[in-house]
């Protein structure tokens, strides 16, 4: 028999067909670029911004659609709110110390969470918490100055102003004043920072370049907060248990009338309106929206609001008053010229400090 030689090529080939896996071939790709972020939607032209004491985040509302646009986390127990001079940071008192209230057993609450105090700085444009600045002992509400350099801070558990640098957080100064303070607000000018002390039923009036506690001014009981006329000559202090707020000679530091504002009013949250003409009042489980007449101090419109109303604010054309109402976890849109509410927001949990900002 004639053998015949098979030639090498074809043997090869032949062997690596045996090899070969009947899976299909694999394809070689370069690897995937990911995609880049998408840039944060611009900032609402007007927002409104509402802490949320319980559910520890900040709610921005778009005050021309009346919904809600973003959320953004930001620690334990978001209360008082405060734009910078150029609208381009939020600063938010963020505490650590268990919430409490009214008759509340202090004793049987948890212990504070220190780590958790502090000044949470948001950026409006970023829509997220940039840094937290050391702000002392549960902070509760807090102002900026007219150069956005400093920020005063009631710390509540501690009796103090403290007086922060924006720039590296550092303590610049401290001012020891009444128990248990809570509203604290620069005085047109900016040389003083006034703030409430709801145990001593007081102001306590901080001369920044004396470095001392000017004076402090009685007031009614449990006073909440503080709003100055545009002129700088007087300053309106709510009292929540006593009905009233106390109208003050912002020169003197004397107090000049006690305006009653009806029996069961818990005045709390207080804005003046851009021209000083009227004044509006947040009550608490009152539960009324209230307008003062700075010209004449009388009450002039009310509106049942919602919830608990605390946190308040006026839109850039004074046309629209919001109020962020706790227990129902909403902000109401009410219309000042009809005195009637034109919408409820849903917001998050315990919604607290509330700041109307045009965008940067």
């Amino acid at each position: 028999m004639t053998s015949r030689l098979v030639p090498a090529a074809v043997l090869l080939c032949a062997v690596a067909a045996c090899g070969r896996s009947n899976q299909p071939a694999e394809t070689t790709t370069a690897a995937a670029t990911p995609a880049p972020a998408a840039a944060p939607a611009a900032p609402p032209a007007v927002g409104i911004y509402v802490t949320n004491e319980t559910g520890g985040d900040l709610s921005i509302i778009d005050a021309g659609s009346g919904t809600v646009v973003a959320t953004i986390p930001l620690g334990k127990r978001p209360r008082g709110i405060v734009a910078s001079p150029d609208r381009s940071l939020l600063y938010v008192a963020l505490s650590g110390s268990p919430i409490g209230g009214p008759n509340v057993d202090e004793s049987k609450l948890p212990p504070p969470d220190r780590s958790a105090d502090g000044i949470g700085v948001v950026d409006v444009r970023q829509r997220k918490l940039v840094k937290v600045l050391p702000s002392g002992p549960d902070p509760e509400q807090v102002d900026v100055s007219a150069d956005g350099k400093q920020v005063y801070v009631a710390n509540e558990d501690a009796a103090q102003l403290s007086v922060i640098d924006t720039s590296d957080g550092h303590l610049i100064q401290t001012f020891k004043i009444g128990e248990e303070p809570e509203g604290v607000t620069v005085e047109p000018g900016g040389k003083r920072v006034w703030v409430t002390s709801e145990a001593d039923g007081a102001v306590f009036v901080a001369d920044l370049e004396s470095k001392k506690v000017a004076k402090s001014v009685k007031v009614g009981p449990r006073p909440r907060s503080i709003a100055f006329t545009p002129d700088g000559g007087r300053a309106y202090v709510p009292s929540e248990n006593g009905a009233t707020l106390t109208q003050i000679d912002v020169k003197r530091l004397v107090p000049l009338k006690t305006i009653d504002l009806g029996k069961g009013m818990r005045p709390m949250g207080t804005r003046m309106s851009a021209d000083g003409k009227f004044l509006y009042v947040s009550t608490g489980r009152s539960k009324q929206a209230m307008v003062l007449d700075t010209a004449t101090d009388k009450v002039v419109g009310s509106v049942e609001a919602g919830d608990r109303p605390w946190g308040i604010g006026v839109s850039p054309d004074g046309k629209t008053l919001y109020t962020a109402n706790g227990p129902s976890d909403d902000v109401s849109m009410i219309d000042i010229e009809s005195r009637k509410i034109a919408k409820k927001i849903p917001v998050g949990h315990g919604p607290w400090g509330l700041v109307v900002v045009e965008a940067p």
